[in-house]
Formats: structure tokens, sequence, C-alpha cells
């Protein structure tokens, strides 16, 4: 069984009966609370009445796409999301990642590879807020609140995922101090994150974009090569 204390609700998205009902059955053999979609529509609508924490989400759905639903979700819903893809090509896996998916898996996968992704990032979303130890972290006009997961730029507030918020507390609790791509896997994803670093150099991409930050000049968040990212100390 699980470990997870409480009931996670996962939205399984795919326009395949079958694949719908594998994946249904080890995420509940698991402990997990499960709906189903079968479209772009489906999804969306699904998304709003069940409220999941974790959404399972096909990239070729009829209706609209898994792109084109996770952009409509985002609108008014913040869950983590893994993307299931038949295709191959990175370009598919990019632009997922970038429009807010979370993890991908490319089919076919395995079922029980997909529950421990699930797991991983569920309980992601179950941890507890911050507690306001350190108070608001400032970075020049960067101000990041961990107790009230608050972003803002001056007066600007900054609207992050669950996991680029996560990156970025990591990053902020150590400003000049180099935090390795390990390391910051570890500390967004958890210690049992099966994917990849790709997934990380997208979502401090997206990081980037939202801060207005050039990664020729940043203001904010520096690459070392070869190392990791950290954060620019105040005085720097």
């Amino acid at each position: 069984m699980s470990t997870l204390t409480s009931p996670v609700r996962v939205l399984v998205v795919d326009d395949e009966p079958p694949i719908r009902a594998i994946v249904r059955g080890f995420l509940e053999r698991e402990g997990f609370t499960i709906a189903e979609a079968a479209d772009g529509p489906g999804a969306v609508e699904a998304s709003r009445t069940f409220v999941p924490d974790v959404i399972v989400l096909d990239i070729m759905l009829p209706g609209f796409d898994g792109i084109e639903v996770l952009r409509r979700i985002r609108a008014f819903s913040d869950p983590l999301v893994i993307f299931l893809s038949a295709r191959t090509e990175e370009v598919d896996r990019i632009v997922g990642l970038r429009v807010g998916g979370d993890d991908y898996l490319t089919k076919p996968f395995s079922p029980g590879e997909l529950v421990a992704r699930v797991q991983a990032l569920a309980r992601r979303r179950r941890q507890p807020p911050a507690d306001d130890r350190n108070g608001v972290i400032r970075s020049g006009d960067l101000a990041i609140d961990p107790a009230r997961r608050d972003v803002t730029i001056g007066e600007a507030h900054v609207d992050l995922t669950t996991l680029e918020f996560a990156i970025l507390e990591a990053l902020a609790r150590d400003p000049g101090v180099v935090l390795t791509r390990q390391q910051l896997l570890d500390a967004a994803w958890g210690i049992d994150f099966l994917g990849d670093e790709h997934a990380l150099e997208v979502h401090i991409a997206n990081l980037r974009r939202k801060l207005g930050d050039d990664p020729g000049r940043p203001r904010f968040v520096e690459t070392v090569r070869g190392v990791g990212y950290r954060l620019r100390a105040p005085d720097r």
C-alpha cells in the first residue's frame, strides 16, 4: 500500500479505455482515488469537478490535445501533471514541460514506474507549506514568502507552479550558494524522483521567463557551468 497518509486524487486522461483501466487498477491498488476522462473537454471539466492533486495526461486526445488541456486547467487550478506520449520526439516532451507539465513518460511504459512517479509527485503536493521562521527572502527587488507561497518583483506578483516555486525557494534558502542539479531535483521533486535532469532544465527556463530573467545577464538565477544553479546574493 502507499505510504501516503491520506487519499490522493488522481485524474487519468487517455482516449484508450484499456490504458485507463490498467492505470486505474494499479493506482487504486496503492490507495489513490481515481477519476477518468477520455478527451480534452472531458479532462478540463473533470479537473473542475473532481479537483485532482495529480493528473496523468495523454498528449494525443480527441477534442483538443493534452497541451491545450493543461493550458486551460492552469487558468483555474494547479495540479501536478505527468504527460503520457506515444511520440518519442524530444520536442513533445519540451513543449509539455514548458506549458506546465511536471514529468513525462513515453508509451509503452511500466505501470509500476508510473505509480512510483505519481507517488513522488503526490508527496510534493501533500507537503505542508514552509513555515515562516526565516521570513520573506529577498534578492534585490525579488521577494519570496515561503509561508504564503508568494513571489513578487517590486509590486508585481509572479505566478509560479508548485515545482517552480519549490525550485526558487530551494535556491533562495542560500543566496549565492550553488546547488547541484541533483540537489534541486531532490528539493523540488523528492529524493525518489525517477526522471532526468532535462525536466529540471525546462523548469528553470520557465522560472526565468516568469521572473523576466535573461540567462545571459541574469538578475536572479545564475547557471554555474558543470555544477548547477544559484540565486544571486543581494550584494552580487
